[in-house]
């Protein structure tokens, strides 16, 4: 892999768009650039790229911001927080951009492009017959002043074209060491449309120069950008604006969904907000999207987000196209849900004890008995909205109904089976786990059955479900009345079921 040139201090940019619910990717590209700034002790600052009005919205960017922080990412500059290069929305930056595109085009580093869009796609499909580059053929870029005042005549409007360099661009990227792209493969682009309004290809390149910005981590899709911005940033400094260095580069991995297709916003399963509804914990969601290219070691995947802070090295970033496994992002979530304290983890289930979530009425629930159940509980979940479905049968007035678990529970002589277990319960002297496990044991053993065969039916008539948690346990959390006012239920239903 390539070395890692780190000058200090270092200075690194995170700078979304706000159009619409944030992706794993873009997350991704977050979580690398917020741990290499924290581990050489830099500045991270978050820069939002808002020049696409028809786009971007207000909603997005608020819904921006909560993503960032909910996912326990701070900064050194941006929004909320200020800093020396406000502002920090490009939006309100458009005066900067003015003076810039003026300066380049009175320096010559920029022309007025008139090509129609016909004419472009013409010359385009000529080259691609001809087997040459298909790019911008430089038409417009010698324009005498008659040929100009010609096709301002003609009522054509322009877009402003940054003059690319006529040799080769050769970089070392941090990710994928030494790229070269010459003349024919990198032509003249567009940096400001017919409308005026600025572009991605300028307002990136002049707001890292004057941010003063030593390291750019972004998606492989933007590599091909990178010789067009070097070209601009040489510019910039030969007309004085921003402090005349050039970035380091390096282009992080694609991100693969299912077909082996790049994961793209369209997917259901990039959408951030698909894990924030399922209750995954930030540390957990962020843990697995470290390892889209990156790893603490090679036999050890989890880890906390200051472990990754301490050990994140550009130069362990796989240059390969990582896949998104989501059964291993919810097995490595699982595992941080059992990592919490009992205390946090009781917190954090809190929003899914509620409405919308909860199907039971709010005055059924009862924290002292969600708190006795909880330890139990954790051990169990994927995902923190796990926690509704396992322990509903505490604060539902009856079991859920689930005909699959019963028919699968309920076999011949469960009747019998139950008469059995419900006296052997009721006699029980302490309403504990372990008696009450010796009662349902010792039933099924008059039964000719093992425990697991045992508790089967007392599972589905104490909860509805042939899974969930320890039953023992559950049984002693709801308590000697309820439990047994449920056996009594199911038996009513079991005979119930006979007469019929």
């Amino acid at each position: 892999m390539a070395s890692a040139p780190v000058p200090a201090p270092v200075r690194v940019r995170f700078c979304p768009s706000p159009t619409g619910n944030p992706h794993v990717g873009l997350v991704r590209t977050a979580l690398f650039n917020w741990a290499f700034a924290r581990h050489h002790k830099g500045t991270l600052v978050f820069r939002i790229e808002d020049t696409d009005v028809a786009r971007n919205t207000e909603e997005s960017y608020q819904q921006l911001l909560d993503s960032m922080r909910w996912l326990g990412f701070d900064w050194d500059e941006g929004p909320q927080t200020g800093g020396p290069h406000a502002p920090y929305r490009q939006s309100e930056r458009m005066d900067i951009y003015r003076d810039v595109v003026a300066k380049l085009l009175d320096r010559g580093y920029a022309y007025h492009c008139y090509c129609t869009t016909e004419e472009l796609d013409e010359r385009r499909e000529a080259a691609r017959k001809a087997g040459k580059p298909s790019g911008y053929d430089g038409h417009c870029r010698e324009l005498t002043d008659e040929q100009i005042a010609g096709y301002e005549r003609e009522g054509r409007e322009h877009i402003i074209r940054f003059r690319m360099p006529d040799h080769p661009i050769t970089f070392t990227d941090l990710v994928r060491g030494e790229l070269t792209f010459t003349p024919e493969n990198v032509p003249d682009y567009g940096i400001v449309r017919a409308n005026g309004s600025p572009l991605y290809t300028l307002v990136n390149p002049v707001d890292d120069a004057l941010m003063e910005i030593t390291h750019v981590l972004r998606g492989e899709d933007l590599l091909s950008s990178t010789p067009r911005q070097i070209a601009l940033y040489a510019a910039l400094a030969e007309i004085g604006v921003g402090g005349g260095t050039t970035p380091h580069f390096g282009h992080l991995p694609y991100v693969m969904g299912e077909g082996n297709k790049k994961l793209s916003k369209r997917d259901p399963q990039s959408s951030l907000n698909l894990y924030r509804e399922r209750g995954f914990l930030p540390e957990g969601l962020l843990n697995y999207l470290s390892l889209l290219g990156w790893s603490l070691s090679a036999d050890r995947d989890i880890f906390t987000l200051d472990e990754m802070v301490a050990a994140f090295e550009l130069t362990d970033v796989n240059p390969n196209p990582a896949r998104f496994d989501l059964k291993k992002c919810e097995h490595i979530n699982a595992e941080h849900v059992r990592r919490l304290d009992v205390k946090a983890f009781i917190e954090a289930c809190g929003p899914w004890l509620k409405a919308p979530h909860a199907p039971w009425r709010p005055e059924a629930f009862d924290q002292a008995a969600f708190e006795a159940i909880a330890p139990h509980a954790q051990t169990r979940l994927t995902v923190l909205s796990d926690i509704t479905a396992n322990v509903d049968f505490l604060f539902l007035d009856e079991p859920v109904d689930d005909e699959t678990s019963w028919q699968k529970a309920m076999k011949e002589g469960s009747e019998a089976l139950l008469r059995n277990v419900r006296a052997k319960l009721a006699g029980v002297a302490q309403w504990s786990a372990e008696p009450l496990k010796a009662a349902v044991l010792a039933a099924g053993e008059e039964h000719g059955l093992k425990l697991g065969k045992a508790q089967a039916p007392v599972r589905v008539a104490i909860t509805g479900r042939t899974v969930g948690l320890p039953l023992f346990e559950s049984l002693e959390v709801l308590g000697r009345e309820r439990t047994l006012a449920r056996i009594d239920a199911a038996l009513a239903k079991l005979a119930g079921c006979e007469g019929a």
